[in-house]
């Protein structure tokens, strides 16, 4: 639920150890700023709220954003972690409906649902259908004006645990207190950004009934907040339907913010550290102007140049020419009270770090002494414009256009101050950004070093309370503010909708180009982008007599230079382009992505052609991915959830079946050390070939005017005589009795639990039913599993359970990473409501059925609001050779289920032959775990192979 994530929407790259949406391409240069217009309209309650409307007919949803203007800086002395872990509270309930937040929304199928704090603000958003509004405006004015008398020792005492495993679980990750450190460090003491949100323990531990209280009554006034909604809404819908719901809850005190702060640095200072990581991480910071400033966007701009993309001025002397590096990245993004530039390098092993540092310095000094190249500063400009014009083809969700208009008016007061940023960028020059780099970059860097070696010992943090500090009066109420009477009875608790939209998923055209390709298109007129996706059968699974990872490396080079463009100018001529382009391999498929400008598209679908037809695969890129690969594997080893990602597959599917590898797709380090450039040129001659082809195509466009285009750059394309190798999937006979597979992590103050058995195919057909009923155990918020682990003993953060698509038999896999000293327990009850449900001792019942149904069912109008979404389920449904009308017929056979018919499913699962991995200390958890008596034990190491007896003692100490 919680989720850090910088400000300046147009402008902020991603931070390493943090998810955000990816970067897509738009229209480069500055016609593109001028071109982007989000409209909206505004007005104000008398309590003070802030309401922006815009209107997006293009699906019948709407998105609901509330942000709060209060965050982890506004906590004083002592109370640090209070804005999150309010976040958290405020999903509990309230006053008028004490139970999960989540539970109305998924009934009415809300998509994008989710809550998120950070430094500067704390936000809640969901997508509705249009007939559940009420319900969503109800829900958020019942937690705004309604919530204080729900707060309770055992609602505090419930979410502060789940925080808690949410802290120990971001800490337990390779480089996991990186962000800490740079927040301790970086600022000065009692600086507001100098404490990251997620807060102390101690502080979390501390907290008393009172100090939340006055913590909500503080803050969580409606002249405090902004609502924004967007989508199928008008302005005088907006004004009926936000003034019933709010306007009779009364404003808060008006609070001031913190002056700003950039604590600028005039010396430079250093920190070393050692933590279980793979290689070296080299990471250097500067203090710099925060949001909206004109500065930080041309740091933006310096930061793509330095090292934001392939042709990046690091990532040529780094990782292409030198190759010291295996990965580098730059940012700035701006926050409220200041910005931070930084560069970070993942330095392949064996290399002494002070080189790297020294050639880091070098380019800076080059780049801030020239300046970035018209060139440079254009790709850079493209890059950014495109991220943002991407971002709001959504109305909601992360980077949304409610993001970008509630994130506007919060910290500056104007929702359209995007256009300011977006002109920033287009009125850039070289001389510019190189004269705002040298201004803010020359004096003042952290340098922070992170080595292998031991991870220090977890201790509980200090305390950050001062002697002798009182908190400060809550101010009185402005008098100006006034409330207006309520209409609505809130003892009927949210008004839930009767009806819903119908689901409209665009019809699709069909096509063959003169050389047999078939093609699938869907238009999707709007946005003037265009989506493609080439699909092989042949992925992960054709690695059979093949090195482990073939498919994933050789489908990961076709970028890597093609036809006259080696790999550094394949990525500048997409670049330059606004294209988004790639390929990767998947369990049973091979795929080829497109993401292309209208205005471009010939262009575009010669690179992406050259890409797919001409590969290059030269022998000084395989050596340089070959390093990357292998150091990718190595983190994967490092985390503990994609170790045991790693492991499980193998164990489940034996040796020598095609689907026992790794999911991660990447091989192990024999196999992708023995890959050679004709193992990739025969993968790619067997498989990457039109007869084997599909291409899948979404956007602004039509038959009349791609078909053309398609025939120029594929239509010559020709099929080799030999036929397409069929990779045989063979079915596997589950295990007679569970199995329980350690793996040891010392100092892990987490253990990583799975669970795996084989379910029937994604093509069988009971598919649909075995989905619905894991849903029940596993596949929702509030699903048994996570409502168990983390609501209900908060030992976990999450605890969920899946299947993964797939030809033959597919995996079925529940997992929860739980605080160590409760690992047994944790995998006890897991255990027990796989069984009990399995076992039909705690069937589903009705209530459970019809929440998975309608939540599954209501959501599909807002399931397809983007062209990716429409693209992904078009690609299922050629991958799994389903009818044109699937996403209707699954429809009508989820409303048609009974919960007869779901625990018959449900049976699919069978307790005595699952198959356990725990990762962990295994000083602290194995013999809880023996004494469980779950099934036959064995250690194994990263790799999976079994600990040998002599070294099986020290393994677990």
């Amino acid at each position: 639920m919680p989720m850090l994530r910088p400000l300046t929407l147009a402008l902020a790259l991603a931070l390493p150890g943090l998810a955000l949406p990816p970067a897509q391409a738009a229209q480069p240069g500055a016609a593109a700023a001028a071109k982007v217009h989000i409209p909206y309209e505004t007005f104000t309650l008398p309590n003070g709220l802030r309401v922006v409307v815009h209107t997006d007919r293009k699906a019948p949803i709407v998105a609901v954003n509330v942000w709060y203007h209060v965050g982890s800086k506004d906590e004083e002395p002592g109370r640090t972690g209070f804005a999150h872990l309010f976040e958290h509270l405020m999903f509990q309930g309230s006053e008028n409906y004490p139970d999960e937040y989540f539970g109305p929304f998924e009934k009415v199928g809300a998509t994008d649902m989710n809550g998120t704090t950070n430094s500067d603000r704390t936000n809640y958003f969901q997508n509705v259908p249009t007939t559940a509004l009420d319900l969503a405006l109800w829900m958020e004015s019942d937690r705004m004006g309604h919530f204080a008398g729900a707060i309770s020792q055992a609602l505090l005492d419930e979410q502060r645990g789940v925080v808690q495993n949410e802290k120990r679980q971001g800490e337990n990750q390779p480089y996991g207190r990186v962000w800490t450190v740079l927040a301790e460090k970086g600022y000065p003491e009692g600086h507001p950004y100098s404490w990251n949100t997620i807060g102390s323990m101690a502080d979390l531990n501390a907290a008393s009934i009172e100090d939340v209280k006055r913590w909500f009554a503080t803050w969580y006034g409606p002249n405090n907040a902004v609502l924004v909604l967007a989508g199928d809404i008008d302005l005088a819908t907006a004004k009926e339907k936000v003034t019933k719901y709010f306007g009779h809850i009364p404003a808060g005190p008006t609070m001031a913010q913190p002056p700003i702060d950039i604590a600028r640095r005039s010396e430079s200072i250093r920190h070393e550290m050692t933590d279980r990581v793979p290689q070296a991480r080299f990471i250097r910071t500067w203090n710099v102007p925060g949001h909206g400033s004109p500065e930080v966007s041309d740091l933006g701009l310096l930061a793509q140049v330095l090292a934001g993309s392939r042709g990046s001025r690091l990532d040529r002397r780094l990782v292409f020419g030198e190759r010291l590096a295996d990965r580098v990245s730059a940012y700035a993004y701006g926050r409220q009270l200041g910005g931070m530039f930084g560069v970070q390098v993942d330095i392949k092993p064996g290399v002494d770090p002070a080189r790297v540092e020294a050639i880091v310095e070098e380019e800076m000094e080059k780049l801030l002494a020239e300046g970035p190249s018209a060139a440079e500063l254009e790709r850079a400009r493209t890059v950014f414009e495109a991220g943002f014009i991407r971002g709001i083809e959504r109305i909601g969700g992360f980077g949304g256009k409610a993001d970008v208009l509630a994130e506007c008016m919060v910290f500056s007061g104007d929702p359209g101050c995007y256009r300011e940023q977006l002109a920033q960028l287009a009125s850039a020059t070289p001389e510019r950004v190189r004269d705002t780099g040298r201004e803010w970059l020359s004096k003042g860097d952290f340098t922070l070093l992170v080595t292998p070696g031991d991870r220090p010992a977890v201790v509980p943090d200090r305390s950050t309370a001062r002697a002798g500090y009182v908190s400060p009066p809550i101010p009185k109420v402005d008098p100006k503010y006034r409330t207006t009477p309520s209409t609505v009875d809130r003892s009927k608790g949210p008004p839930m909708p009767d009806h819903f939209p119908e689901l409209d998923f665009p019809a699709l055209q069909r096509a063959t180009l003169s050389n047999g390709l078939p093609v699938v298109l869907a238009e999707r007129r709007g946005l003037p982008v265009v989506q493609f996706s080439m699909l092989f059968p042949g992925g992960y699974a054709a690695d059979q007599g093949r090195p482990l990872g073939t498919s994933s490396f050789t489908m990961g080079m076709l970028d890597e230079g093609a036809g006259e463009l080696d790999a550094l100018a394949f990525g500048e001529r997409a670049e330059a382009l606004g294209a988004q382009i790639g390929s990767s391999a998947s369990l049973d498929d091979a795929s080829a992505f497109l993401s292309a400008l209208g205005s471009k598209l010939d262009e575009s679908l010669a690179l992406y052609a050259d890409m797919i037809r001409r590969p290059r695969f030269a022998a000084e890129d395989i050596e340089r991915v070959r390093a990357q690969w292998l150091s990718s594997i190595q983190q994967e080893k490092a985390r503990p959830n994609s170790l045991a990602n790693r492991l499980l597959p193998p164990l489940m599917y034996g040796e020598g079946h095609p689907y026992a590898i790794p999911f991660s797709g990447t091989g192990t380090e024999d196999s992708i050390a023995r890959l050679t450039a004709e193992h990739l040129k025969a993968f790619h001659a067997d498989f990457i070939r039109p007869d084997n082809a599909t291409l899948v195509i979404v956007g602004d466009t039509s038959l009349t005017e791609i078909l053309p285009l398609l025939e120029k750059h594929f239509g010559d394309w020709k099929a080799p005589a030999s036929p397409v190798p069929r990779p045989a999937v063979t079915e596997v006979a589950l295990p007679r009795k569970p199995r329980v597979f350690l793996v040891d992590q010392p100092g892990a103050i987490q253990a990583t639990i799975l669970a795996g058995q084989l379910a029937p195919s994604t093509r069988d057909p009971g598919a649909i039913e075995f989905d619905i009923a894991n849903g029940v155990l596993g596949g929702e918020f509030s699903s048994r599993l996570n409502m168990n682990l983390r609501e209900n003993k908060n030992w976990a953060y999450g605890a969920y359970s899946f299947t993964a698509g797939a030809k033959g038999q597919r995996p079925w896999i529940a997992f929860a990473p739980v605080q160590i000293d409760k690992t047994a327990e944790a995998l006890r009850e897991m255990q027990r409501e796989i069984a009990a449900y399995a076992r039909g001792e705690a069937p589903a019942t009705a209530e459970e059925v019809a929440k998975i149904q309608a939540s599954e069912i209501r959501s599909l109008p807002g399931s397809f609001e983007t062209a990716n979404a429409v693209l992904g389920q078009i690609a299922g449904m050629v991958r799994y050779e389903r009818p044109d009308d699937w996403v209707q017929q699954r429809r009508d056979r989820i409303e048609a289920l009974d919960p007869a018919t779901v625990n018959r499913a449900a049976r699919t699962l069978d307790p005595d032959a699952l198959t356990w991995v725990v990762v962990g200390d295994l000083a602290k958890i194995e013999q809880a775990i023996r004494a469980l008596d779950l099934g036959e034990v064995a250690i194994l190491d990263s790799d999976g192979r079994p600990v040998a007896p002599a070294a099986k003692s020290t393994a677990a100490r």
